[in-house]
């Protein structure tokens, strides 16, 4: 039997229709940290998959626990990012499942180190109408909503509804003309805030010393000429913000000091 959560969770007040079972996997202490929601494409463009990747890991080494839906794309790389075990994953489905498949392992990791909510039977399969449920608990548990991608009329811009309802500010990343249409008309019709400098943004919600990477660290392991899917495996996004300050170089699949 999968268990129940026993307690009334504050956050979840604002929604219109409570759900009247909430069944998890994990670490309840987790809802008691500040948290963030973020939200967003399935498809994310190089320089969303960065930036989100960015945002979710800096947030979370300060002091923010990183809540999304388990999708491909951004929440996906959101979970990840954040690591599992400071990660709250809210499924559209029962928590027997594990869906979507290909983030099988993912959830897997997140229901044992981090946490696995679902309002649904611990049996149930995923309809159009528990997408929408899924994102407004998604929402609702989050001090503010992170859309770092989304088209017109994506499940992303439902979020929104929902986050304007409850009253919550919203963030986006810039893009491009005619890239993230969605994001770009939230900019335009002034509903959303625009992230521009990710370190500025991240001191807004700092609820700890930042947890900084060893720098000396990285450039030791450098020097041994690593492979580049190696770098990023050990150190995440360090390997591009170096390879932007100009102190690495990757050339053929390899990592090299500049």
């Amino acid at each position: 039997m999968n268990s129940i959560v026993d307690y009334e969770i504050d956050e979840l007040k604002a929604l219109k229709n409570k759900p009247a079972n909430l069944y998890y996997k994990g670490n309840l202490e987790l809802l008691k940290k500040p948290k963030i929601s973020i939200v967003g494409t399935r498809k994310p463009f190089n320089y969303t998959q960065l930036l989100t990747h960015q945002l979710a890991q800096k947030l979370s080494l300060a002091g923010n626990c990183i809540v999304s839906g388990g999708a491909m794309g951004v929440d996906a790389i959101s979970h990840k990012a954040a690591g599992v075990d400071n990660t709250i994953l809210v499924s559209p489905c029962g928590i027997n499942y594990k869906y979507p498949a290909i983030n099988k392992k993912l959830i897997t990791q997140i229901e044992q180190e981090g946490l696995l909510l679902s309002p649904f039977d611990e049996d149930f399969k995923a309809t159009y109408y528990s997408f929408v449920q899924r994102n407004e608990i998604v929402v609702a548990l989050g001090d503010i909503l992170i859309v770092t991608q989304a088209d017109l009329n994506s499940g992303s811009l439902r979020s929104v509804e929902y986050a304007k309802k409850m009253e919550k500010d919203i963030y986006v990343l810039p893009h491009r003309i005619n890239e993230s249409l969605g994001t770009n008309e939230l900019i335009k019709e002034g509903s959303a805030k625009v992230i521009y400098d990710i370190e500025e943004f991240i001191n807004e919600f700092t609820k700890t010393p930042i947890q900084k990477e060893n720098s000396d660290d990285f450039l030791e392991f450098c020097k041994t000429n690593p492979t580049f899917d190696e770098a990023l495996l050990k150190y995440n996004s360090l390997v591009y913000e170096y390879e932007l300050d100009g102190k690495i170089q990757i050339k053929n699949g390899f990592i090299n000091l500049c």
